[in-house]
């Protein structure tokens, strides 16, 4: 029997026999000891063991029950484990859907899929996609509203109203009115679960003739926070409380008295009225992430203080964290008001020393808990979401070899490429013996509260978006969370009931390697965006306007000579015509400027098409390294669906799977097309979620239009009809098709596309080497094209240009497309003049 069957077979005899269990845990105590000093350490400490002893896990648990757990290895795309009785293979392909997974001991899934006449029965364990053409907002608890009666609204009101009661907030809403009534700007403090996002706002609704904005820095927040008050308030979302988010408006034009919307949603309103005319009270939530644009609006709303030109808007800030000082000093020593929370105690254990391997620890401490705890769900904390796919997927393999008495696990994750309906699933209730096992980003540290949590288990770890502007780079990089958010993260554990968090990193790493305090966005992030903001409304002495933190000179002058190249400003640093275009789209300012530009060149709908792909995540999914087989087979399959990808690159590639998919749903066939998804590894979700993108980035493109002051009244028409033209008769020639594979009869404009999306990433240029690699044209950094591109593999490309830079091992572009020298010289003659690299060498 091989060791993970040995494992195996002992945590489930441990399970049974106690007795056994605490003979074979000191056996194993002795063995380690004398081979793994780590071990022992964590033995005499009663810590976790590192990933050196890969057969047990230790929690420091008062009762004594450390139990053994099995060895996991996750490979990507497959996860190989022994079988609990006949001690036979699990090969399993995971799923390729990340909703609601309730984790059963099952059979063999290898055995179980042979079988078609089985294959309905396993659905639910193997394969996610048969719900989902009903996953739409209007059909989880949190949507339900709209099918409601008046009175079934009203009463279950009134049953919240009792649970509102018993909030901490709720005690404090006397005090909080006067605080709020007294000054103009007031900062309160309340701990993560305290009620402040839900009961604080309507308790200003009564009193406040105009709108109350609630800004939030996700999108997963807003939405669940409008439909949790809605409830509350006895109304139907969208009527008086409602949200709005990018693409996505769910109020009444007369009706709305509270509004939660994104950061970027308010600044955006406030591009369109500096006044905020239409807003008595604007409440900046979760203040202390302090993100890019929370930053930014606070500067709007000082300098609109400064004014007076708004003596009657009243300002909240509001904070989980005892770190509003700073808030308070800006606006210029506004009264701080702390509103304690009802903690319960929670006891922390640490690891003996720091782990490399998340997914494999963070899947044995689910299990482990799970197994050895007493009732609580358990919230796990980790870094992103392929971490989170990686993890659920595993516990998918993990079950079948759990004894039968232990709870079911129900894996639910939560990040913010989620719809909002698969992230209403970590509130509803579960019946019976089921754990909900919640596995998120940091969304779930401060953004949304759940209740029922008592466990939790915290890698440490988070992934932030660092630009690096010595290489005109953006990254994403996997870096370690600060002590406020290990502290956040562990609060959760005791919101309700005493509770634990397990932290999958040493004591050590807790008090000398992690920051007290996470560094501000505006910090580490480029800066384009807020610098084109403040240039559309007028601001040109960026270095001493009212920032809350300075973001420094060389992050300035960064973003300007973006903007410069992108065409937002001109020689003297002023605002063009095509910089109050880019201003008006809702999106990253590279992207504004392609839009725009195929407008030009006479190819918008196809490029709306691409960008309402590549907007959306994890529209393509990915089989995974550890599946070869597999993911060669589906890649072959794809190429039939992308001949023109296949030689130009992804963005063509992704615009004729699109136009596959859209033919199918134009001529009735759902089923078909949920089916083609599922054979190539497509989210069918992710592609509803394109054509609902699309149709928004069309709205926004004639808008760009009708707020365009600068136009007279017959130029405004032309280009109207200029945009109309162009998506009526581009929708013409997608459904001029191939009926085997929907690849258009009619080709693509390919240079124009290419071209018009040139226009926006230009400086993610890169020329081919003799020896395969590339070189960014802006700073001769190496970079290599993404495995996961059309291009992967192929030799002789002259040059190639990338949507996003991400690095793991070495730096890589993903997104590729392949491009003509002579389009850079057409296009941006300084680049190449300019380049650390010939174009001939």
């Amino acid at each position: 029997m091989s060791n993970t069957a040995s494992d195996l077979s002992k945590v489930l005899e441990g399970s049974n026999h106690s007795k056994k269990r605490k003979r074979r845990r000191n056996n194993k105590g002795k063995s380690t000891t004398q081979n793994s000093p780590t071990a022992a350490s964590s033995t005499e400490t009663n810590e976790l063991p590192t990933e050196n002893d890969n057969k047990k896990i230790k929690f420091d648990d008062d009762s004594g029950n450390n139990g053994d757990i099995l060895n996991i290895r996750d490979n990507g795309s497959s996860v190989k484990l022994t079988g609990t009785d006949d001690d036979k293979l699990i090969d399993a392909n995971l799923s390729d859907e990340t909703e609601e997974k309730i984790i059963k001991p099952k059979k063999s899934i290898e055995q179980s899929t042979t079988d078609p006449r089985k294959a309905k029965k396993m659905k639910k364990v193997v394969n996610y996609e048969d719900s989902e053409e009903d996953e739409d907002e209007g059909n989880n608890s949190y949507y339900k509203s709209k099918d409601l009666s008046n009175s079934q609204l009203s009463k279950k009101a009134s049953d919240l109203y009792e649970v509102r009661q018993k909030l901490p907030i709720f005690q404090h809403k006397d005090e909080i009115l006067r605080y709020v009534n007294k000054n103009q700007v007031t900062v309160i403090i309340g701990e993560t679960g305290s009620g402040k996002s839900t009961q604080i706002p309507q308790f200003l609704m009564p009193t406040n003739r105009k709108q109350i904005a609630v800004t939030q820095p996700r999108r997963v927040a807003a939405a669940s926070l409008a439909a949790r008050v809605s409830e509350e308030y006895g109304c139907r979302l969208g009527q008086e409380v409602g949200y709005q988010v990018r693409f996505s408006n769910v109020t009444h034009p007369h009706k709305t008295k509270l509004k939660y919307l994104t950061d970027g949603m308010l600044l955006r309103e406030i591009m369109l009225d500096g006044n905020l005319n239409k807003y008595s009270t604007i409440i900046i939530d979760e203040a202390h992430e302090r993100t890019i644009l929370t930053d930014l609006i606070m500067g709007f709303l000082k300098e609109l203080i400064v004014s007076k030109k708004r003596a009657d808007l009243k300002i909240i800030i509001m904070s989980a964290t005892l770190n509003a000082e700073l808030f308070s000093k800006f606006f210029d020593q506004a009264p701080i008001l702390f509103v304690e929370g009802k903690m319960y105690p929670v006891s922390k254990h640490y690891l003996a020393d720091s782990t490399e391997d998340i997914a494999d620890t963070m899947v044995r401490s689910i299990v482990q808990v799970n197994m050895s705890e007493q009732e609580g769900d358990i919230l796990c904390f980790l870094p992103g979401q392929e971490e989170i796919d990686s993890c659920v997927n595993i516990l998918q393999q993990v079950a079948p070899q759990l004894p039968r008495e232990a709870p079911l696990i129900v894996a639910l994750p939560l990040y913010a490429a989620l719809s909002p309906a698969q992230q209403s699933k970590i509130f509803e209730k579960l019946p019976g013996r089921k754990r909900k096992v919640i596995l998120a980003t940091n969304i779930a540290e401060t953004s949304i509260t759940v209740s029922g949590v008592k466990y939790v288990i915290d890698s440490g770890l988070r992934k932030v978006k660092v630009w690096k502007h010595q290489l005109g780079l953006s990254t994403l990089l996997t870096t370690p969370i600060s002590q406020a958010s290990a502290k956040q993260r562990a609060g959760r554990a005791g919101r309700e009931s005493p509770g634990k968090v397990f932290r999958l990193y040493s004591e050590k790493t807790f008090f000398n390697q992690l920051p007290k305090q996470q560094e501000s966005e505006i910090m580490r992030n480029d800066i384009v965006l807020p610098i084109l903001t403040l240039k559309k409304i007028g601001v040109d002495d960026l270095l001493n306007w009212t920032w809350l933190e300075h973001p420094g000179q060389e992050a300035i002058l960064s973003a300007l000579t973006t903007l410069y190249s992108l065409g937002a400003l001109d020689d003297s640093g002023k605002i063009t015509k095509l910089g109050y275009k880019m201003s008006v789209l809702p999106l990253p300012p590279q992207l504004s400027v392609v839009l725009l530009s195929a407008l030009d060149f006479g190819v918008l709908s196809s490029v709306i098409d691409i960008v309402a792909c590549i907007s959306v995540d994890n529209l393509i999914l990915n089989v995974g390294s550890g599946n070869g087989e597999i993911r060669d087979e589906i890649n072959f399959k794809r190429r039939n669906y992308c001949p023109l990808g296949c030689k130009q690159g992804d963005l063509i590639a992704v615009k004729e799977f699109f136009s596959y998919y859209k033919e199918l749903i134009d001529n009735g066939n759902t089923s078909e097309a949920k089916a083609w998804c599922k054979e190539l590894h497509f989210s069918y979700k992710g592609f509803k979620n394109v054509m609902r993108v699309r149709n928004q980035l069309k709205d926004y493109m004639m808008a760009t239009v009708r707020q365009d002051d600068t136009l007279k009244q017959h130029e405004r028409d032309q280009q109207l009809r200029n945009i109309k033209l162009q998506l009526d008769a581009e929708s013409l020639l997608d459904d001029d098709s191939d009926a085997d594979t929907g690849v258009s009869k009619q080709p693509l404009d390919i240079p124009a596309i290419l071209k018009s999306f040139l226009k926006g990433y230009i400086t993610n240029t890169a020329i081919g080497m003799p020896d395969r690699s590339y070189r960014t044209c802006t700073t001769g950094q190496l970079i290599s094209i993404h495995p996961s591109s059309t291009l992967f593999g192929k030799a002789n490309l002259d040059a190639i240009m990338y949507i996003e830079y991400v690095y793991t091992a070495k730096g890589y572009g993903r997104n590729c497309s392949v491009i003509e020298l002579g389009w850079l010289q057409e296009i941006a003659p300084q680049l190449l003049g300019a380049s650390k690299i010939s174009i001939n060498e």
